[in-house]
């Protein structure tokens, strides 16, 4: 492990390696990632008084193995003749225990380094009594973070844009950070939940970072040689507009032979550079940044024209579907920023090539706290597609508010767009035998020393790997996973007090935040620009088209086919006419669907402003019992507790602000006073 002085261990402090640490550990087989894992336990060996044997001729309790090498080791290869020849597979690991001997098993070197750090999560409990073979393989085989870093700091959006968490761990003012040991320690952190790929550069790619793909490939080139131990490629954010600003072409058009030469061109510089380099990534004709409408063309021929010259290396294009007019007139009803992805793309089914992969966020806005899962997902069976998530947090809290996420991406990742019977939007994601597109996240860390800035953030960050790897996994293991591995050393091996604590404060911490913030799906309540804190009218008369349309009369955006723009109509059945009933709508997304009025009865009997006056009381109120419930903590980090008690501080002050502007705001819409006689400002 990298030595960094001041910087938080996350989920990997020296303590989490004890129970291996103070074991006899083998390591057989060759090639990179199995070097890795051996510097890994040798390192744990040296600091917690075990040994890292050299053959198998002496008596391990752990033995991580290759297949191909597991006859040098006799419980490595009982395992081996147990499993009866049959194929581990890409990336997966077998665990067994057996007369004391504990053993992960792989066919791949990227198996046996995900099946150490399993032994690692596991601690004692990997040493305790029989264990028949399990075996684990990732649901996906992309399992990808995006950073928004820039490498110019940015005159509005900074070194990282949507970034919480302090400087990149890339770049700084125009350049590379130089010491790049940050970004191998993040390199390991990400690879003990599973994280296989990431960008290093902003999705909105501006003139420097432009360059990144050609002039400046070396400082990408060094990024990957410091993640490529820990089993992750690199993949770089590109423009579309590239054979212009960097070939000197008159056109970007996709269907113009010099484009489609000259990106085969710079492709094969890259991989002559980078040769496990993953692909790219395209933000087009979205929000500024050119794309292929600028020509005629389709999203399609874009993205297929950059496929086509990542496919001789088996590179991808991760092109995104987040495609809207931006510049919406306000008094119009009938144009809605929901059905745009939808309208775009899912004409274009089947139409992109294998090695294309369409990133559709996980609703049709831009990750709200409370948003339907977006209708792509269900309308191009037969296009590979990646489900985008959000793991800074932009509209949940900024990593100023302590919000747990892994329960809002359960309940996306086990949606069924066609009903409960159906497959899974996690289904759609990992495709038939893991050859979907995936899941991408938009990271959270920086150069803060807690990484995430806020301490407890690092949860959703630990969260998403582990959620790529498997989706069957529940919010409240993984937050006790991450809890054991980031505490428990401190707390002598017992973290129960401030397990509860935690638990306490996080599994219902998105929920909370729903309460204090945007009421029943609406969303958009937030400043303009820099999206903290509450202005409901905010981005109410803007071109953006985030839109709630309060008046006198009621709230909520009327999206059916009946009366409405007819997003409805985007989703199959059962759920088009779900949605398209306040009748049978689910409560927490009526005013996504619907314009109702303010006596409107919801499912639990409480009128729509009586729920928005008791909601936003309760999540403050939430809050407050939250930062209590700190104040007793001991996480066995004096810093750690103070820079939580400090943010906690700040998420009471925000949630109070949020409880009295919206309150205020309704009450003086509707004139309907809180049926309980509290104070509304």
């Amino acid at each position: 492990m990298p030595d960094l002085t001041g910087v938080h261990p996350a989920w990997l402090p020296p303590g989490a390696f004890r129970a291996i640490g103070a074991r006899r550990v083998l390591v057989l087989g060759d090639g990179l990632l199995t070097g890795t894992v051996r510097a890994e336990a040798e390192q744990a060996c040296a600091r917690h008084g075990g040994a890292l044997e050299r053959d198998g001729t002496g008596s391990p309790d752990l033995v991580l193995a290759l297949s191909a090498a597991a006859g040098q080791a006799p419980a490595a290869r009982e395992v081996l003749t147990g499993q009866g020849g049959s194929a581990i597979g890409e990336e997966g690991y077998l665990l067994s225990r057996r007369d004391g001997v504990t053993v992960v098993l792989a066919d791949d070197p990227a198996g046996l380094l995900y099946g150490f750090f399993h032994v690692v999560r596991l601690g004692e409990e990997a040493f305790t009594g029989e264990r028949p073979g399990e075996r684990h393989r990732p649901a996906a085989r992309r399992r990808m973070l995006d950073h928004w870093d820039n490498v110019d700091v940015h005159p509005v959006m900074g070194q990282v844009e949507r970034g919480y968490s302090g400087g990149s761990i890339y770049w700084r003012d125009g350049g590379p950070r130089g010491d790049l040991a940050r970004v191998r320690a993040y390199a390991r952190l990400l690879a003990a939940t599973g994280v296989n790929a990431i960008t290093v550069n902003n999705v909105n790619v501006h003139a420097t970072e432009a360059h990144l793909l050609t002039d400046r490939l070396g400082d990408v080139a060094a990024i990957a040689d410091e993640v490529r131990p820990y089993g992750i490629r690199v993949h770089l954010s590109v423009t579309f507009a590239s054979p212009i600003r960097l070939g000197g072409l008159p056109t970007a058009d996709p269907l113009d032979e010099r484009v489609r030469a000259w990106w085969a061109r710079a492709t094969e510089h890259v991989y002559a550079t980078i040769p496990d380099f993953g692909g790219y990534v395209v933000k087009a004709d979205s929000e500024g940044q050119p794309g292929p409408f600028a020509y005629g063309r389709s999203h399609a021929d874009g993205a297929n024209t950059l496929a086509d010259a990542l496919a001789p290396f088996g590179g991808v294009v991760h092109w995104r579907a987040f495609v809207y007019n931006h510049r919406q007139d306000w008094r119009d009803r009938s144009t809605d920023r929901a059905r745009a992805a939808h309208d775009h793309f899912a004409p274009l089914d089947g139409r992109f090539r294998d090695n294309a992969i369409l990133q559709v966020k996980h609703g049709p806005m831009d990750f709200q706290t409370r948003e339907p899962v977006s209708p792509v997902i269900a309308a191009m069976p037969s296009t590979r597609l990646a489900v985008e998530l959000q793991v800074t947090q932009e509209y949940t809290g900024q990593q100023r508010h302590v919000c747990y996420l892994a329960p809002m991406w359960k309940e996306i990742l086990g949606f069924g767009p066609w009903g409960t019977d159906g497959r899974t939007v996690a289904d759609v994601a990992t495709g038939a035998s893991g050859d979907g597109g995936g899941l991408v996240a938009v990271s959270n860390v920086g150069d803060d020393a807690y990484w995430t800035g806020h301490p407890l953030a690092q949860a959703n960050l630990y969260a998403f790997g582990r959620l790529a790897w498997d989706p069957r996994l529940e919010p409240d293991a993984l937050l006790d996973e991450w809890i054991d591995l980031t505490f428990a050393p401190a707390a002598g091996g017992d973290p129960g007090p401030l397990r509860r604590t935690l638990h306490a404060m996080m599994d219902g911490s998105w929920r909370t935040y729903e309460r204090y913030t945007a009421p029943l799906g609406v969303g958009f309540m937030v400043r303009p620009g820099h999206h903290y804190g509450p202005d409901v009218d905010g981005y109410e008369y803007t071109p953006w088209g985030t839109y709630h349309f309060a008046d006198r009369d009621g709230v909520g955006v009327d999206r059916t086919r009946a009366s409405g723009t007819g997003f409805t109509g985007q989703y199959p059945r059962p759920w088009s006419d779900v949605y398209e009933s306040p009748d049978t709508c689910p409560d927490e997304l009526l005013l996504f669907f619907h314009h109702v009025p303010y006596g409107h009865v919801l499912h639990d009997g409480t009128t729509v402003i009586q729920h928005i006056y008791d909601t936003h009381f309760a999540g403050a109120e939430e809050v407050a019992e939250s930062r209590r419930l700190w104040e007793r903590a001991d996480p066995g980090d004096a810093a750690l507790h103070a820079r939580v008690q400090e943010l906690l501080d700040e998420q009471q002050r925000c949630a109070e602000e949020w409880r009295d502007q919206v309150n205020a705001y309704f009450f003086r819409k509707s004139g309907v006073p809180d049926a309980r006689g509290r104070r509304i400002p």
